[in-house]
């Protein structure tokens, strides 16, 4: 199973950007799908998640506004809308894939397949 993400790259302050993920051999069904990112030297941090096929996500609260996480069933895609963007959302973001019951959302444990990342350079 690997996630593939994609839609990342250089953006002027104030920009946007949308990244997207997919998993290649695996179906995305009733698992939570989680975005993190991590600037050097900084840990890993959870920035969104969803319930694949259904409604329920969570963004943190420094992304709050400016984010927004979405799916596409059809396309068995998870999406990363990042409007307004800022210096400090430069970071490699990853893609995730857990079970719902994995633990919090925005924890690294909480799931179990994850993407290489693609980069995202606020400047």
């Amino acid at each position: 199973v690997q996630l593939v993400e994609s839609g990342g790259g250089v953006v002027q302050p104030g920009g946007s950007l949308r990244l997207s993920c997919t998993p290649s051999g695996y179906t995305f069904s009733s698992d939570r799908e989680g975005w993190f990112r991590q600037a050097p030297g900084k840990e890993r941090e959870g920035v969104a998640a969803i319930l694949f096929g259904g409604t329920l996500t969570s963004i943190a609260d420094s992304v709050k506004g400016r984010f927004t996480i979405s799916e596409d069933n059809a396309q068995n895609t998870v999406y990363l809308q990042m409007d307004s963007l800022k210096a400090e959302d430069t970071a490699m973001y990853y893609c995730a894939s857990g079970s719902l019951y994995g633990g919090d959302w925005d924890k690294e444990y909480a799931y179990t397949y994850w993407g290489r990342g693609t980069q995202v350079t606020v400047s």
